[in-house]
């Protein structure tokens, strides 16, 4: 699976280096209007600047490609990189959609005014507690926040009841995360969101006293496996991913789900939106439409992101904890705040 190296951290500040891309925008001539996108009477060609998974996103496109004749070019890069790059870039991106693996750079984009409304048949298709009340964006797939722990060295019982207890003495040297990634922010970012300001600064102030630090979610679960540290706090896919491979990364450890509307429960929303300056607003919209449509979340049902489907009422993949028993809290995908979550993690000196 793709780890996401580059975190959240230049969010709060203007992009000064652009990654390059190339100014593929649709030669389809300039459309304002949507309406041909649930006529399915879409042509032409489209750039989507993607944060998800390349093979994910991937396999949408050839999906969609085949079902429509519309091009896609995929422009590849982090949630911080291609959000930053979007904004940089306002009016005159080249870019139709904009795909993440978290929630704070959709925010981030819908904050400078640069998404078009999601179409109302698209929206219809999504639960409301996966996308964010203002339907500029939607949710396209989910997370869920773990706890994995090595098991001979944790039982059960000595498993904390809440992630907020982490940062308690008792845990001091036992836990490992990794702080520069965007995953692990957009954990904080719920923790902000859903506890207030004071509670998320003492929370980071004793994990900075006892968490071990590491570049990347899987590195993290390593550790675990290989007896450097007792647990990590990561996304699930991590350790279903690497258990219907070989496993060998995995084979020590296994998931602790936090339930109760904890914090460690939240459930990350993946993001995809159409720009308001989109040079093909139909086939953008039919794309984003096609994702969250049956046949785009079959491919997170039967393929092996272990993501979780979220829309057109197709379940998740039957190895996975289902949905509805995560008990994951409420947060509105609009109001995680990226900017905020920046300054408080580098104020403890996570970042």
């Amino acid at each position: 699976m793709n780890i996401r190296k580059n975190g959240l951290a230049g969010i709060a500040l203007a992009a000064s280096a652009a990654l390059g891309l190339a100014a593929c925008g649709s030669s389809t001539p300039s459309s304002n209007s949507s309406t041909a996108a649930s006529d399915g009477n879409v042509a032409g060609e489209i750039t989507v600047y993607n944060a998800q998974h390349e093979s994910l996103t991937q396999e949408w496109i050839d999906s969609f490609t085949a079902e429509t004749g519309v091009k896609v070019t995929l422009r590849q890069g982090s949630d911080t990189e291609m959000s930053n790059q979007i904004v940089q870039e306002g009016k005159a991106s080249p870019a139709d959609v904009f795909l993440t693996e978290n929630s704070p750079a959709m925010a981030q984009v819908e904050n400078a005014g640069l998404f078009a409304d999601v179409d109302q048949a698209t929206v219809d298709q999504v639960p409301s507690e996966f996308r964010p009340s203002t339907n500029k964006w939607t949710g396209i797939a989910a997370r869920s926040t773990v706890l994995v722990y090595d098991k001979s060295k944790l039982s059960e019982d000595q498993l904390p009841k809440s992630m907020l207890d982490l940062a308690n003495p008792e845990w001091k040297g036992k836990w490992a995360a990794s702080p520069s990634g965007a995953d692990f922010q957009a954990i904080v970012s719920a923790l902000l969101e859903l506890k207030g300001e004071a509670a998320a600064e003492e929370w980071l102030k004793g994990m900075k006293e006892n968490f071990k630090a590491y570049k990347g979610n899987s590195t993290a679960m390593k550790a675990v496996n290989a007896g450097e540290v007792d647990a990590a706090l990561i996304y699930h896919y991590y350790y279903y991913g690497d258990q219907a491979k070989t496993g060998e990364n995995s084979k020590n450890v296994t998931p602790h789900y936090f339930k109760n509307q904890d914090p460690g429960a939240f459930v990350s929303v993946s993001g995809g939106g159409v720009l308001e300056s989109s040079k093909n607003a139909a086939a953008a919209q039919a794309f984003l439409k096609f994702i969250t449509g049956k046949k785009g979340q079959e491919v997170l049902q039967k393929g092996t992101s272990f993501e979780y489907a979220i829309a057109s009422d197709v379940p998740a993949n039957d190895k996975l904890v289902p949905l509805a028993e995560l008990q994951a809290p409420t947060v509105d995908p609009a109001k995680l705040n990226s900017a905020k979550v920046t300054e408080l993690m580098t104020k403890a000196g996570l970042l």
